[in-house]
C-alpha cells in the first residue's frame, strides 16, 4: 500500500472515530464468510458500524486524535486480526457481541479485546458482562429526575386522598 494510500485510510478512520461515541476492538477472525455476513446484519440493524483495520493504522488514527486522549491503553490489544465496531450507544455493541457468541455455530466469537465507552477504557473479554449493563447518560439522567420525581407525587397523592377521605366524612355527616 502506498503511503499517500495509508494517509487517506488513516483519515477515515480517524473522521469515523470521531463521528461515534465509542467503539469496541474485537477478533472476528475465525467466522466464515456466511457468519461474517450475518454479524454484519445484526450490526446493520442495531446501528452499529462494523469496520475491519490494519492494527497498524488504527493505531495511527488513534494517535492522531488530538482531542480525543490517550489511547495507549488500547495499543496492547491491537495484535491479530482486529475488527472494530463502532456506536453511539454505549451497551449496543456488548449486547450484540454476548447474543451473537450464544450460537454455536461461530465458535465464540467475536471476542472482546477492548472497548472504549464515554471516555472509560475496557480491556479484556472478563469486561463483556460489565458494559452489557452499562446505562446512557441519558438513562441515568432519566432515572435520578424518576427519583427525585417519586416523593413529590407521595406527598401530592397523600393530600388527594386525604381529601377524598375528609369529603367522604363530611358527606356522611350532612346524609345524617
Amino acid at each position: 500500500m502506498k503511503k499517500e494510500d495509508k494517509s487517506k485510510v488513516i483519515a477515515q478512520i480517524k473522521s469515523t472515530i470521531e463521528a461515534y461515541k465509542c467503539f469496541y476492538i474485537t477478533d472476528i477472525a475465525d467466522l466464515n464468510s456466511e457468519r461474517t455476513s450475518d454479524l454484519r446484519k445484526v450490526c446493520f440493524n442495531q446501528d452499529v458500524k462494523l469496520l475491519v483495520v490494519k492494527n497498524t493504522l488504527f493505531k495511527k488514527a488513534l494517535e492522531s486524535l488530538s482531542e480525543g486522549g490517550d489511547f495507549s491503553p488500547l495499543f496492547d490489544t491491537l495484535k491479530g486480526s482486529t475488527s472494530i465496531m463502532f456506536s453511539n450507544n454505549g451497551n449496543s455493541p456488548a449486547k450484540l457481541i454476548k447474543e451473537f457468541k450464544k450460537d454455536k455455530k461461530n465458535n465464540g466469537k467475536p471476542i472482546l479485546k477492548a472497548a472504549y465507552v464515554q471516555e472509560c477504557f475496557y480491556v479484556g473479554e472478563d469486561q463483556l458482562d460489565s458494559l452489557v449493563s452499562l446505562k446512557t447518560k441519558e438513562q441515568l439522567i432519566g432515572e435520578i429526575v424518576g427519583l427525585l420525581q417519586s416523593p413529590a407525587k407521595n406527598v401530592i397523592s397523600a393530600l388527594q386522598s386525604g381529601g377524598n377521605t375528609l369529603h367522604g366524612v363530611l358527606q356522611t355527616l350532612s346524609e345524617k
